[in-house]
């Protein structure tokens, strides 16, 4: 028997791509941008001109077609699925699944109406952003999210949404944390319904555990989204037992 190997892309060996805004505050193991975070080697590539406050203050407004290309570029250096660093870049799932060949996943809400589907009657699934102040209907309609969702910002915090929005190069991570903590108490308070919480933003993923340990809540994020998507792209090879016969047992 002969052994073929196909070619045609640049890079082999990662098969999922990211999209990534141009940045420079601190992204932390767990958080998409570091390579760390996952268990798998991923492509990055970012898309200039798409800083955090231009993406999520501004709609993304003028990068259409900025994350067309860089998508295509991933795709051509051998990212076999696509998804982004940003939660609001749910604006472009069509455009970009509509330009590319490949799978495209840009934003952790996309798993709500999965997740609601999911749990028992009477609980209910809220989503943390890092701005519920320009989180609109719009965004979630993009992701298949149904009006009346419960949503709270880290906005009013004193850390993470500055931090990250204005682009700076420190990160109190201790001062982050405890605005997360501070939105997830308020989510569940306003509607205790809420068994499960929903990190629209990327970079909140370092905080999973400690919010789920602090409410006693599910905790469902970006990583969560592409771990299973990438299980898909590389489904597990298991040991196969050649020569061992599975009878019924009666």
């Amino acid at each position: 028997m002969t052994t073929v190997a196909i070619g045609g892309k640049r890079i082999y060996g990662a098969a999922l791509g990211i999209l990534m805004l141009e940045s420079r505050f601190p992204r932390i193991p767990g958080d998409i941008g570091n390579a760390r975070t996952w268990d798998f080697p991923v492509l990055y590539k970012v898309v200039p001109g798409a800083s955090p406050d231009r993406v999520v203050r501004h709609k993304a407004e003028g990068l259409r077609d900025s994350f067309i290309a860089a998508a295509r570029e991933l795709v051509e250096t051998g990212a076999e699925a696509i998804t982004t660093n940003c939660g609001f870049l749910t604006l472009f799932q069509e455009d970009l699944a509509r330009a590319v060949p490949v799978p495209v996943a840009t934003s952790s809400l996309m798993q709500l109406p999965m997740i609601r589907k999911m749990l028992p009657s009477g609980q209910d699934v809220g989503i943390l952003t890092i701005s519920a102040n320009t989180l609109t209907q719009e965004h979630l309609d993009a992701a298949g999210i149904e009006p009346g969702i419960d949503v709270e910002g880290t906005d009013s915090g004193k850390e993470f949404s500055r931090v990250i929005l204005d682009d700076e190069a420190e990160l109190d991570v201790d001062l982050a944390r405890q605005d997360l903590l501070d939105a997830a108490d308020r989510l569940v308070a306003r509607n205790p319904r809420i068994s499960t919480i929903l990190l629209e933003c990327t970079n909140m993923c370092p905080y999973a555990r400690d919010i789920a340990r602090h409410t006693g809540r599910a905790v469902f994020d970006i990583t969560t989204f592409v771990n299973w998507f990438h299980a898909a792209l590389r489904p597990p090879v298991y040991e196969q037992p050649w020569g061992v016969r599975y009878d019924k047992q009666e």
